[in-house]
Order: C-alpha cells, then sequence, then structure tokens
C-alpha cells in the first residue's frame, strides 16, 4: 500500500483532453470532475471549446478549462521555432520517434502531429503548475502530446486504452505503452486484450476502473415513474451512427418483429455526422428505414442533450444495443449508452462481443444475442416484449449491477489512487 500523502497535500494531476467538457462524452466529465475530489486536477485541452449540446452542468466547467487551438497556433509556432534553434538534435530525434509512422488515415496523422506540436507548449505549462504526474484518457492525440511532455520534462503520464483503439492498433501504441506509468482498462474485456497485444510493454503496469455512471442521483431516483403501461413496447437505442454500432441489424430485426405482428416503436436516437465524429450512416439508415417499410414504426429524433436522456429513457421499455465488429476488426467495450439505459432500470438485448457480457448478462440483466443475427435479435426483443414479469426482474437487476459497478465515487477514487501511489512510488528515486 502506498504511504498517504502529507497532510493537506494533494497531488498536482494534469489531464489532457482534446476537448472539455464534450456533450458526446459524459463519462469523461464525470471521470474528471471525479478525479477533481482525490487531487489537484488541472485540464488542458488541445483544441478550442466546443459546448455545442453540453447539459448545464458540463458548461459549469468550462471556465476551468485550459485552452489550445486555433488561437494557441502562434505561441505553438514561436515554440517550435525556439526548440528547433536552441536543440535541432534533441527536436528532429523527437520528430523522427513521434511522427514517422505508417498512420492510417490523414485524420489521425492530424491529430497526432498537432498533438506532438502543442505538446512543446505544454510541457513548459506543466512544468510551471508543478505537475506530478498527466492523465490521458485516450492513446491518440491526448496520449501523444502527454508522451512529448514526459521525454522533454520527466513528468510520468498515464493513459486509458479503450476497445476500438486496440484493433486496428495505432502504429505508436506499444511505444506509448512502453513509455507511460500506467495503462488503465474500463473493462475487463479489454484489459485481457491490452496485456495480449502489449505483452512486455503492459506488464505489472494494466489496471481495470470502471467508467463512472454519468447521469445525476436525482434522474436515478425516478427510476421506473414514468414508463408507460400500456400501448406498443417502446424500443430504444442510443448512440453515434456509426457500424459498429449494428443500427442497420437493428432495423432488419424490426423488420422482422413487423412481420411477426408485434406491436412496438423504435426510437433510434443519435447520429450527428462526421464532423461531429459522431458517423455518417444516418442517410443509409433512413434509407433502409424506408425499405422496409418502418417509417411507422421508428422515429429518429437525432443527438439528445445529457439532461433529457433520463426522461427519456424512463419512457422506453427495451433497450436494445446490436454492436458488431466492423471488417477492419474495430468494437466497442461498455457503450455508454447501455450503463446509462440499465442504471435507470430499462432491460438490455444485446450483442454478446467483447465486454458486453460483462454488464449484459444473459438472463439475469438481460438478453445477450449473437452479433449480426436480425432474427436471433427480433426474437430476444419480442420475447421481452411479450413477458412484462421478465422485463422488470432483468431491468431490476440491470439497475442494480449498474449502480454497482459504474459506481462514481469508488471508480473515481480508484482512478485517483492509482496516479497518486505511482507518484509517491516514484518520489523517494528523485530524492
Amino acid at each position: 500500500m502506498p504511504h498517504p500523502a502529507p497532510h493537506g497535500h494533494k497531488t498536482k494531476v494534469a489531464c489532457i483532453l482534446l476537448w472539455y467538457p464534450l456533450f458526446t462524452q459524459p463519462f469523461i466529465f464525470r471521470e474528471v470532475e471525479g478525479l477533481r475530489l482525490h487531487t489537484d486536477l488541472v485540464v488542458h485541452t488541445l483544441y478550442g471549446p466546443n459546448l455545442t449540446h453540453c447539459s448545464e452542468e458540463m458548461r459549469s466547467v468550462a471556465s476551468s478549462v485550459h485552452t489550445l487551438g486555433v488561437k494557441a497556433l502562434g505561441r505553438v509556432l514561436f515554440e517550435l521555432i525556439r526548440q528547433i534553434v536552441s536543440n535541432p538534435r534533441r527536436f528532429f530525434s523527437l520528430c523522427r520517434r513521434h511522427m514517422l509512422q505508417r498512420w492510417p488515415s490523414l485524420e489521425i496523422f492530424g491529430e497526432n502531429l498537432w498533438a506532438f506540436c502543442a505538446g512543446f507548449v505544454l510541457a513548459k505549462r506543466l512544468k510551471e503548475q508543478n505537475i506530478e504526474i498527466i492523465y490521458a484518457p485516450w492513446p491518440r492525440g491526448t496520449a501523444q502530446a502527454a508522451w512529448l511532455v514526459q521525454e522533454l520534462t520527466g513528468i510520468p503520464f498515464a493513459m486509458t486504452v479503450r476497445g476500438d483503439n486496440l484493433k486496428p492498433a495505432d502504429p505508436d501504441l506499444l511505444q506509448k505503452m512502453s513509455a507511460c506509468s500506467l495503462i488503465r482498462a474500463n473493462n475487463r474485456a479489454d484489459q485481457i486484450r491490452i496485456e495480449q497485444l502489449g505483452q512486455k510493454a503492459a506488464v505489472g503496469k494494466t489496471a481495470l476502473v470502471y467508467n463512472s455512471l454519468t447521469l445525476p442521483a436525482s434522474a436515478l431516483n425516478k427510476q421506473g415513474d414514468s414508463r408507460e403501461k400500456d400501448g406498443p413496447c417502446r424500443l430504444m437505442a442510443l448512440g453515434r451512427f456509426d457500424v459498429t454500432k449494428g443500427f442497420d441489424v437493428l432495423l432488419k430485426a424490426c423488420g422482422l418483429l413487423r412481420s411477426f405482428g408485434l406491436d412496438f416503436r423504435l426510437t433510434l436516437a443519435g447520429g450527428g455526422g462526421l464532423a461531429m465524429g459522431l458517423g455518417g450512416l444516418e442517410g443509409q439508415l433512413r434509407k433502409l428505414c424506408a425499405e422496409l417499410e418502418l417509417n411507422s414504426f421508428v422515429s429518429f429524433p437525432g443527438l439528445i442533450s445529457h439532461d433529457e436522456l433520463p426522461s427519456l429513457l424512463l419512457a422506453h421499455d427495451i433497450f436494445v444495443a446490436p454492436c458488431v465488429v466492423d471488417p477492419m476488426g474495430r468494437q466497442d467495450g461498455i457503450p455508454n449508452t447501455v450503463i446509462e439505459a440499465m442504471s435507470m432500470g430499462l432491460p438490455i438485448v444485446a450483442s454478446n462481443i467483447n465486454a458486453l457480457p460483462e454488464v449484459v448478462r444473459h438472463e439475469e440483466t438481460g438478453l445477450a444475442v449473437p452479433a449480426n443475427d436480425p432474427k436471433a435479435l427480433a426474437q430476444a426483443i419480442q420475447r421481452l416484449a411479450l413477458d412484462p414479469q421478465l422485463r422488470k426482474r432483468l431491468g431490476s437487476q440491470a439497475a442494480k449491477l449498474a449502480r454497482e459497478l459504474f459506481d462514481p465515487q469508488k471508480n473515481c477514487q480508484t482512478l485517483a489512487q492509482l496516479l497518486v501511489a505511482h507518484v509517491q512510488r516514484k518520489k523517494p528515486c528523485a530524492e
């Protein structure tokens, strides 16, 4: 066990993100704000503010964030020139190590290039702020900047590696895993995949800390109060309109439900477009919906504010997460939307891929079906739709599991303790 910190002292942690807050990442918001309770946390973002669709709770912290983005371009260029002039050999050595990679796309290259350049400015800032450890919640971009800062200043960094970053993995992921002090996984399936991929790079430095529930306690207290008792069975799915979500499979399953004669309505919420990183499949999904003659059965409400989400969940009976593995191997871990739906007492019908079985436990908190199987998905939905008692039992157990496994206080404290423990272990070596 680490020694307790001196009385009144909180470890100084810098969290590096692309944007903060960001409405598509309420789990990051809950995690960062939870870390503030246990550490002296400073948030730095590589890009400028983006408060579109953010909840009032998220907006309330925006003024405390140190942002870069376009407004910092002059400072970044000045610092790059200064580095080249003062120590050209080191600068170009860092360029070769960090940027001479076979990047899978221009978008990924661009994100990492800006993170690399911005890292020189961050190195000065974090040194001035006496930061003791850096936390990068993503292995791309944010970890790129954290890695560079470590090489320039010696400040250690920790990072979270997530399911869709593991396959296909970026070409520098193993280097980052070797360089960092702590690799956090947010589900057990990904922890196993990280250790298999990293092997020596991951030995002794991986830790499992689940995400935190994002909905406020006031919303959780309303579980089950507003759910309709009569009328069609109300289904809900929510997320990016990305191929990994399997929403095309869900629509095909709805076509089968219609042929079964089931009275249902599906709310398919989300989307947002490629420009917001939310997938570009809305047009295809709407077209498929029309082809299957489901327009009167399916609604597309678009993006849902986090403030509106609890009441929307309460108005539905079943949450569906038909996730798939895309042709490149990308797949979700545990979608945050599944956790939110469980916490509100909805039973889940989900694919049995990657980490989903950790929470969608068959016949316990929901029904698990094979991925890419519209018939199996339709049959599971129909079974729940026709059995209110089963829905109630699974939903109640889903809420209990979600609130225990994703307890914000417990999980944020555990993550903070891991960061603090690493700093305390390092201090004797530096003295």
